[in-house]
C-alpha cells in the first residue's frame, strides 16, 4: 500500500510529510523545493487489541504506546503540481507518473488561500482553496484520459471486440493499478456496456475516467494552514461544496514530534494534548502554548488523523494479528501479538495466509479464531483486530 502526498508548490506538502515520517524531506517557502519524490515511512493509529486480551504486547513489525498500536504505511512525497501539468508543464510529467503506484492520494491544500495557482506566496485569503481541488482532480484526470486514450488509439482499428481491445491495454490499466474488474465496473456505471467501449467519444471515454479515477486514486483534502487568520472560513466553505477535509497544521505537527524526540515534551501522535517535561526558554514556550491553543480548538494538529481516514476510510482497510500459539497470542520466539497486517475490509483467512507468506497461503489447512478459540476456514471473511493462528503444510 502506497499513500502519495501531492498538491501545488508551497501549501506545506514537505512539512505535512515530514511531520507523519520524520524523513528529511526538503523544506523551503518558493515553488518546486521538492523535485525528486522523498520516501518515507507513516504510522496509521488504531487502538491495540493487547487491551482487549489483556496482555502486554511486544510487537515487532509495529510499536504499540500506551495501547495505541502505530502501524507502518509507505509514503511518497511526490513533486507540487502546476496547471497544464498534463500538457508537460512545470513537473508535470514527472509528477503524474510518480502517482502510478499509488493507492490513494492527500491532497495538501493550503487552506488559508495565501498561495497562488503557481505555488507563489500571497495574502491569506486572496485565492480560493476549492479551485486547487478542482484542478487536482481535473490535472490527473485529463493525463489518465490522455493516456488511455492514446492507447485505445493503437489498437481499436484492429479490435474486433472488447476482449480483443482490452488485451491490448491492460499493460497500460495495470500500470495504474487498475483491475480488469475496477476497469469493467466504471463503464458499467458511466452508462456504457463492453460492447460499446470501442465506439465511444472523447466525452464519454473522459466521464468513464472521472469514475476510474475516483476508484482507483481517491482523494482525502488535508486542510493545512488551519491556524491562519481566515482558515476556518475558507474550510466551512469547502465543505459547503461537498468535499470532505481534515484541518490541519503540519508545522505544529513537526514541532510536537521533533520536540518529543528531543525529549522536551511527552506526546503521542494524533493525542489532543501533550505534557511538557523538560524547561525551555521563553520563545519555545510561547511556542508549545500556541499549539496547545491549537489542540484545544481542533482535537488535533490533523496530521494523524488525515492518514488515519485515508487508510480506515478511503482505502476500507482494516487491522490483523497473525500469530503462532492461540493460547499466548504469540510467535514462535514468545512475542506476544509481534505483527500486524492491514488488509482491505473482505479479505478471507486464506488471502491473509498468503499475505504472510507465498508457501503459507499454498499449503494452508485452516485457520483458528485465536479470541474466539475456534476454527474457522480459509473462506472466512476477516474482522478488524482478528487474532488469527494460520495452519500451514508449509
Amino acid at each position: 500500500m502506497l499513500v502519495a502526498i501531492v498538491g501545488k508548490p508551497n501549501v506545506g506538502k514537505s512539512t505535512f510529510f515530514s511531520a507523519l515520517t520524520l524523513a528529511p524531506a526538503d523544506i523551503a517557502n518558493y515553488p518546486f523545493t521538492t523535485i525528486k519524490p522523498n520516501f518515507g515511512v507513516g504510522y496509521v493509529r488504531k487502538r491495540c487489541v493487547c487491551k482487549e486480551l489483556n496482555v502486554k504486547c511486544n510487537p515487532k513489525n509495529s510499536i504499540c504506546m500506551d495501547g495505541e498500536r502505530f502501524i507502518p504505511v509507505k509514503v511518497v512525497d511526490i513533486a507540487g503540481l502546476v496547471p497544464d501539468a498534463h500538457k508537460g508543464r512545470g513537473l508535470g510529467n514527472s509528477f503524474l507518473s510518480d502517482i502510478r503506484e499509488a493507492d490513494c492520494l492527500i491532497h495538501v491544500v493550503d487552506i488559508s488561500g495565501s498561495t497562488d495557482k503557481e505555488g507563489n506566496p500571497s495574502e491569506p485569503l486572496s485565492n480560493n482553496p476549492a479551485d486547487d481541488v478542482v484542478f487536482l482532480e481535473n490535472e490527473i484526470e485529463m493525463w489518465m484520459f490522455n493516456v488511455v486514450k492514446r492507447n485505445i488509439a493503437k489498437y481499436v482499428r484492429s479490435a474486433g471486440d472488447f476482449e480483443d481491445l482490452f488485451r491490448g491495454i491492460k499493460d497500460v490499466i495495470s500500470s495504474f493499478k487498475i483491475s480488469r474488474e475496477e476497469f469493467e465496473n466504471s463503464i458499467k456505471i458511466s452508462g456504457f456496456s463492453k460492447d460499446e467501449f470501442k465506439d465511444l467519444n472523447d466525452d464519454e471515454l473522459l466521464h468513464i475516467i472521472k469514475n476510474l479515477r475516483k476508484v482507483t486514486k481517491p482523494i482525502l483534502i488535508a486542510a493545512n494552514k488551519i491556524d491562519i487568520d481566515g482558515a476556518e472560513e475558507n474550510l466551512s466553505k469547502l465543505k459547503k461544496l461537498g468535499y470532505d477535509a481534515v484541518p490541519c497544521c503540519a508545522e505544529a505537527e513537526l514541532a510536537l514530534r521533533k520536540a518529543e524526540k528531543s525529549g522536551i515534551i511527552r506526546y503521542v501522535p494524533g493525542d489532543r494534548d501533550f505534557e511538557v517535561i523538560k524547561q525551555v526558554d521563553e520563545g519555545k514556550k510561547k511556542a508549545l502554548d500556541f499549539i496547545k491553543d491549537l489542540l484545544r480548538r481542533y482535537g488535533s494538529t490533523g496530521v494523524q488523523k488525515t492518514i488515519n481516514t485515508a487508510v480506515f476510510d478511503l482505502l476500507h482497510m482494516i487491522a490483523v494479528y497473525p500469530v503462532r500459539d492461540e493460547h499466548r497470542f504469540t510467535d514462535a520466539d514468545g512475542n506476544i501479538l509481534p505483527d500486524t497486517y492491514l488488509v482491505k475490509k473482505g479479505t478471507t483467512v486464506r488471502e491473509l495466509a498468503y499475505a504472510v507468506h507465498t508457501d503459507i497461503g499454498e499449503g494452508f489447512i485452516t485457520a483458528i479464531d485465536a479470541k474466539r478459540k475456534v476454527q474457522v476456514g480459509g473462506d472466512r471473511v476477516l474482522e478488524d483486530n482478528d487474532v488469527i493462528k494460520i495452519i500451514s503444510r508449509s
